[in-house]
């Protein structure tokens, strides 16, 4: 068998740049808690964690005091900062400077439209980004995960579409083009392009990718929606694409002799995971 690991796979700027930041702590044998998984991979997760990295969920962070808590690039809204100074917290802000720019943005079209318009945004309920992004807006902005849930919008009213930066680029043009089909002939519609360029990126890379292989391991953490729009892609050109977290997973019975085989990931994976992946592939053939 032939392996290939697809280079542009991997970390994200905004990903590297936060463990970055926690390794420089954690080497100093300092502690440091983290908003959440640093990242939606759960190997690299336990990784960091075994260097002393505690992940918190938000209501543990209201009884947190004088210590060190890092944000992720995912961003946070603003109650969170206000906790964060009340209880004499060490901020380490690892938040996305694409993430950040997008809120200032959501803030501003929200205050442009707020007495007769609505703000919409394209991404996953609930999600820690788009939680922030919602409260640019004092909680109003509409949320909308697929096209079902399109008829939320009142097409009568101005409309301010935005996106999750980790979003795939052509589910957003098909939600704008919904919205332009639906809207009245005289609404003010406001399409802001801020689907993350890294990410838009890998979305038109990466069919090419899974097509040349005759067999796709995508390598992703279960809670990445990055990971899990990428994998879809991989599918859609190649149906011997497998979803995975870790080798323990893997199934010697996808693979034959002779076969070639691709190996990719979200930008939520580490390249290490990814080689690890590749070498027990290898030891397979040799079986």
């Amino acid at each position: 068998m032939k392996t290939e690991i697809d280079k542009k796979s991997g970390f994200c700027f905004g990903v590297v740049y936060a463990i970055q930041k926690a390794e420089q702590i954690l080497k100093t044998g300092e502690k440091l808690y983290c908003l959440g998984d640093i990242v939606h991979n759960n190997v690299e997760v336990r990784r960091l964690e075994k260097m002393g990295l505690v992940t918190i969920n938000h209501e543990q962070l209201k009884e947190l005091k004088n210590c060190k808590i890092l944000i992720r690039a995912h961003g946070e809204p603003a109650e969170t900062y206000r906790i964060i100074f009340e209880n004499n917290l060490e901020l380490i802000d690892a938040s996305c400077p694409v993430v950040l720019k997008l809120q200032n943005k959501i803030k501003d079209g929200y205050e442009a439209i707020k007495d007769d318009g609505q703000v919409v945004i394209y991404g996953k309920k609930g999600h820690a980004e788009v939680n922030g992004l919602v409260s640019q807006t004092q909680n109003k902005a509409i949320v909308i995960e697929s096209e079902e849930d399109i008829d939320k919008i009142d097409f009568s009213k101005s409309i301010n579409l935005f996106s999750q930066t980790t979003k795939s680029l052509s589910g957003y043009k098909k939600i704008k083009q919904l919205i332009e089909e639906k809207k009245n002939a005289d609404t003010n519609f406001i399409n802001n392009k801020t689907v993350c360029g890294q990410v838009a990126f890998r979305g038109e890379e990466l069919p090419e990718f899974a097509k040349k292989h005759d067999v796709v391991i995508f390598v992703s953490g279960k809670k990445s929606s990055n990971g899990k729009m990428l994998y879809e892609i991989c599918k859609k050109e190649n149906e011997n694409s497998y979803f995975i977290s870790d080798i323990d997973e893997i199934q010697n019975d996808w693979f034959k002799k002779d076969m070639s085989i691709g190996i990719c990931g979200a930008t939520s994976t580490p390249m290490w995971l990814m080689e690890k992946i590749e070498k027990h592939i290898q030891k397979i053939e040799k079986k």
